[in-house]
């Protein structure tokens, strides 16, 4: 049979209501704490979360709204918070937007009423719209940046300098660049850093596709018109849409065309040649923007402390380039 709070209690030597408050995050020393920890974990015992939220005025969940779960990127993210949220014993509500903002809003909306609060990767709604609806004390952005509400995001201008540094030393002169979505964030930040690029390699830009693999089986004619001997890819979706289409036309890569993806996902090592790419932390941000936006309101279940210093407003985390076999010398 399960151990109860009146369990504890009588192990402990303290009441019912000591063992509520020390499990909780109420007023108790911090020796009492600690003793009514070691005892519940002693006795095995879980605290009901439902009864948690009773006491403390929360409902122990939160809400992730991801705009495509069948893109890798995003379900590495939703493993990442989930993995941290079952260590916390902390609930995680899911809205998938399928790329969609006028969706993406109403999830935020739904979601607001029935958790303590709200992860969003890469939301897809205009900053001024996500202002207007979200609540910045407890709200964390994923791979987004927008004035005034927390962010967890990757370092994609060094992440992208450093693409363009290896095709350099590779001897390409001549790079595309497959952009994505024109409102994308991540997109401009990429497109930012190939302004500054090598004053010897040429950025060529082209189209404006959308994130998926057929996105970049779409691009490939585009790739293959223009004097690129290289290419690098919005995302890792696009760029294997790219090599399905090189392919397809008997292109050789690298040795004909070079390609280059971004983010890493698990299919990048299955794809044939497998993909070079810029590695970007999926689960160590959806982890981190958790424990983020927990601190902001107080913890697991908890409340805020008086005590406590001003949360950060945003965690910037690195990148790095994975070379495999899709990037090669020009003209080799």
């Amino acid at each position: 049979m399960a151990a109860t709070v009146s369990d504890v209690a009588r192990a402990a030597g303290v009441s019912a209501s000591t063992v509520s408050r020390a499990l909780t995050g109420g007023t108790v020393s911090p020796a009492t704490r600690e003793m009514v920890m070691a005892v519940a974990s002693q006795l095995g015992y879980q605290p009901n979360r439902a009864a948690r939220g009773l006491i403390t005025g929360r409902t122990g969940n939160l809400g992730l709204i991801v705009p495509d779960l069948r893109n890798p990127f995003f379900a590495d993210v939703v493993k990442g918070v989930t993995t941290r949220a079952r260590a916390l014993d902390c609930g995680v509500f899911i809205a998938d937007t399928d790329e969609d903002p006028r969706a993406e809003l109403e999830a935020v909306a739904a979601l607001s009423r029935n958790t303590d609060g709200l992860l969003l990767c890469s939301p897809r709604a205009g900053d001024d719209e996500l202002l207007e609806v979200v609540e910045p004390a407890s709200t964390v952005l994923i791979h987004r940046q927008v004035p005034g509400i927390p962010s967890v995001v990757a370092d994609m201008v060094d992440g992208t300098r450093q693409a363009i540094a290896h095709l350099h030393a590779l001897g390409h002169r001549r790079v595309a660049y497959v952009a994505g979505p024109e409102d994308s964030w991540a997109s401009r930040q990429r497109q930012a850093a190939l302004a500054d690029a090598h004053a010897d390699v040429e950025i060529l830009r082209l189209g404006s596709v959308a994130p998926t693999f057929q996105g970049g089986v779409l691009a490939g004619d585009l790739v293959l018109a223009s004097p690129a001997t290289a290419v690098v890819a919005y995302n890792d979706m696009v760029a294997l849409g790219l090599l399905h289409r090189l392919a397809a036309r008997g292109i050789s890569v690298p040795e004909r065309l070079s390609v280059v993806g971004y983010d890493d996902v698990s299919l990048a090592t299955m794809s044939h040649p497998p993909l070079t790419t810029v590695a970007v932390p999926k689960g160590r941000a959806g982890a981190a923007a958790l424990d983020m936006v927990q601190r902001r309101i107080g913890g697991a279940g908890g409340r805020p402390r008086a005590s406590q210093a001003a949360p950060e407003q945003e965690i910037v985390l690195g990148t790095s380039l994975v070379v495999r076999s899709s990037s090669g010398v020009a003209g080799a």
